[in-house]
């Protein structure tokens, strides 16, 4: 594809993801079936392009704003993620002195909005939080692509074997320093085609994750609840911790994300495991349940802010009212959650929230409101799960993930055990 037409796609697909009207991945896959000729560079330049936008679209707007032409176009050959030589190519004259322009700009001359790039109700409680040394290495980790990481299914293969199948195709790939689960593979390779990957010997989970299912540390032969199941992705980390022994129930109200999880169980090899809707957290299901369940993982419905660098537009679709209508059902569910948890079972809440609002708050008040539940600390837990490092995950005997710190998505988890 000719340069110029290749930097219209990508002005093309920005003007409709700078909308906010839609999650941007949805856009952006729309976007690629209405034109199923690109080939794959091709695409991952485009979508790499617009997601860099999305990660520092104040400063890009800023930084167009000097230019001419339209909008879009400017902010494509700033955020270019492309070859360099492709994007000369698509420039005209006057495009490539401005853009040599724009490069000479030291970025520790822009207003601190303009280098950390994220909505200042978001980053005043991040900076109260972590003070100028970890508010300024967070904002630049949440600016940078998400590695890839995949879990491996200790039900098919060992984590060493799956590592050398990868290897045997040309795709490096080393242990996750923490789940003894994971492996982070180098660049972005189609996994999807791989018999590694239909076979259900791996799957695609971030570290922090893999660690929730760990925290939780299901036993075979138990009754578990995955409470928010969602597509299932911790659900099938759960089953295979079970051994594919006792009975895991995956609920969720959404019949469409509980839909996601029946092709990757079939890969799976997983039989214990019974995914159902539910209308609601007091569902008669959850009734019939309650006081029977060994062990409950709460991943609740969050803002998602801990996941900013794979899903950069949440932070400027997200808002305060909007967390604070998330902390209401947080509090509903995890207080529904923990009433199916027999005397002497665990119960774990999490989200993949940065957010204090979202997490030691809500847990905080819980255990005000729950005397028979007794936190358990985190790195006890972790290690005898066989993570590394356990201690270095843990903040007041919670799991507290950070981007900068643990190069995995922002988690918040804590676990409790009932009272016998």
């Amino acid at each position: 594809m000719h340069p110029n037409a290749l930097l219209a796609l990508s002005a093309e697909l920005i003007a409709a993801v700078n909308k906010l009207d839609a999650p941007a991945d949805g856009t952006v896959s729309a976007f690629f079936r209405q034109h199923k000729a690109l080939g794959q560079r091709e695409r991952a330049s485009i979508a790499e392009t617009v997601y860099a936008m999305l990660r520092e679209r104040p400063k890009f707007q800023h930084l167009a704003q000097s230019g001419s032409g339209p909008v879009p176009r400017r902010l494509a050959i700033l955020a270019w993620r492309g070859s360099e030589s492709f994007l000369r190519g698509a420039l005209t004259p006057v495009e490539q002195q401005w853009l040599e322009q724009v490069n000479a700009i030291a970025p520790e001359t822009l207003a601190p909005k303009l280098r950390h790039n994220l909505p200042e109700w978001l980053a005043e409680p991040l900076l109260a939080r972590l003070g100028e040394a970890g508010f300024w290495p967070l904002a630049a980790a949440l600016n940078e692509p998400a590695p890839l990481d995949l879990r491996v299914n200790t039900l098919k293969l060992k984590r060493e074997e799956a590592q050398a199948q990868l290897k045997v195709v040309g795709i490096d790939a080393v242990p996750t320093p923490f789940s003894p689960l994971g492996l982070r593979v180098d660049g972005k390779p189609a996994l999807h085609k791989l018999e590694l990957f239909t076979s259900g010997s791996v799957e695609v989970q971030d570290e922090g994750s893999q660690l929730l299912a760990l925290l939780l540390a299901p036993k075979r032969g138990e009754m578990v609840v995955d409470f928010c199941a969602g597509a299932g992705g911790k659900t099938l980390a759960l089953g295979a911790l079970m051994r594919s022994t006792g009975r895991l129930y995956a609920f969720d109200v959404s019949g469409h994300r509980l839909d996601a999880l029946k092709p990757r169980l079939a890969r799976s090899g997983l039989s214990n495991v019974y995914p159902a809707q539910i209308a609601h957290e007091r569902d008669d299901r959850i009734k019939r349940l309650a006081g029977k369940i060994d062990r409950v993982l709460v991943d609740a419905p969050c803002s998602g802010l801990g996941t900013l660098r794979r899903n950069p537009d949440l932070k400027w679709r997200q808002s305060p009212q909007a967390v604070a209508e998330l902390q209401d059902k947080q509090r509903a569910i995890l207080a529904s959650a923990a009433r199916l948890v027999k005397p002497g079972g665990r119960l774990v809440y999490a989200t993949c929230s940065l957010l204090d609002a979202e997490n030691e708050v809500i847990a905080g008040e819980f255990e005000a409101a729950h005397a028979d539940f007794k936190r358990l600390p985190a790195d006890d837990v972790l290690g005898k799960a066989q993570v590394e490092r356990a201690g270095e995950l843990v903040e007041n005997g919670a799991l507290r993930l950070w981007p900068h710190r643990h190069a995995t998505d922002g988690f918040f988890a804590v676990a409790w055990e009932r009272a016998a």
